[in-house]
């Protein structure tokens, strides 16, 4: 079996890497020859838009799939004759226009956020009227890691917001003040099956995933997010791991959006849960058998931003666990994640604050990483 993956960022190195164990060998394309992916897996380096190199990719493998959700949906289709791409081309689609997302989960009755669709200035009050401020414009298409929004706090900003973004379709999205933010990986086979990971207990620095916490055991949201993410697998004839992040709001949770790929809250099990979001998802897209999602004790997975610390330093932490994804450091570049693993959270706040000095810096937010209710 050859899995062809779009794009050839750390996801798709990390899905190589699980693949080998399996028998299962990845191939990446990506529009870098520089893509880290290629370190650990052959890499044909072409556009996503040259349809002749990408016919020429596909003609070599038995499935596509994706690290990167805003490959050009036309490209997928224009090649699905010569390998199935999971998930399909109408997931991919979805998950790239917040629109149609938010659309998606109204239509599937799954809570979320008030959202109003922004083309113009009038359209811009319209809804600020029926929404209110404080709130946040978005573009539709591309943003993440807190980019392509801006944050309307009062009407008198809704100008400048407007100046930022505008040129571009645009939502805006009612700002939810939130408890924490959670999210559900799920997955769905060829044959119909489904499964879940726990929920996650996600925290944001400067729009960016700083730290993971798992499991956060949480009963009744738990049932809830699985009703929510299995309504949206079924919905799309979904194959392969589905992320789907969300507010929790005192009792209730908000959906906020989803990923059509293995997402960056769930590295955390490839230490902490008997079957990695890798091999899961390759696992479906191949279809073989899905994995047991059972946690393997308490993790946390802390991102690498900008630099990487000393191994020996990190590495003298028992439980801890380094990878680097093989990317030039620079700011506000994801270059590698560390994981610790612990029997309970008691322990695992313990692992935490035996880190060396390099994760005492603010963007690793330890002090809000202290044990706390995690059962209910």
């Amino acid at each position: 079996m050859i899995v062809g993956i779009l794009g050839g960022g750390q996801l798709a190195r990390m899905l190589a890497l699980a693949g080998y164990p399996l028998g299962i060998r990845c191939r990446c394309y990506d529009p870098s020859p520089e893509a880290p992916a290629g370190q650990v897996s052959p890499l044909t380096a072409a556009r996503f838009d040259d349809l002749p190199a990408l016919r020429r990719f596909a003609r070599d493998v038995d499935v596509l799939t994706y690290d990167w959700e805003n490959v050009p949906v036309d490209s997928v289709r224009a090649v699905g004759k010569l390998a199935r791409a999971c998930p399909n081309p109408d997931a991919l689609a979805r998950s790239q226009d917040r629109l149609r997302e938010k659309s998606l989960f109204r239509a599937l009755k799954i809570p979320t956020p008030e959202f109003h669709a922004v083309e113009s200035e009038r359209d811009l009050a319209a809804a600020l009227g029926r929404i209110g401020a404080p709130g946040i414009l978005k573009t539709r298409r591309l943003g993440y890691d807190g980019k392509g929004q801006a944050r309307i706090a009062s009407r008198r900003m809704a100008g400048a917001a407007w100046r930022e973004l505008g040129g571009s379709p645009l939502i805006y999205e009612q700002f939810i003040r939130f408890t924490r933010e959670v999210s559900l990986i799920g997955m769905r086979s060829k044959t119909g099956e489904i499964a879940f990971y726990p929920l996650a207990e996600n925290v944001h620095v400067a729009g960016m995933l700083s730290y993971t916490r798992a499991p956060y055991s949480h009963s009744a949201l738990q049932r809830a997010a699985e009703r929510y993410v299995g309504r949206l697998l079924r919905e799309l004839s979904y194959v392969g791991v589905l992320a789907v992040e969300l507010f929790e709001c005192q009792d209730h949770l908000l959906a906020n959006e989803i990923a059509p790929r293995v997402h960056n809250s769930g590295h955390w099990s490839i230490e902490g849960a008997v079957t990695s979001q890798f091999e899961s998802h390759l696992r479906a897209v191949a279809g073989l058998p899905l994995g047991e999602t059972r946690t393997l004790g308490h993790s946390a997975m802390l991102n690498l931003i900008g630099e990487l610390p000393e191994p020996r330093e990190l590495l003298a932490v028992p439980d801890a666990h380094l990878h680097v994804y093989g990317k030039a450091p620079r700011p506000g570049r994801k270059v590698g994640h560390v994981t610790l693993r612990a029997g309970s959270p008691e322990e695992l706040w313990a692992r935490l604050s035996e880190l060396p000095a390099f994760f005492r810096r603010e963007e690793f937010c330890l002090p809000a990483l202290a044990p706390s209710p995690l059962s209910n």
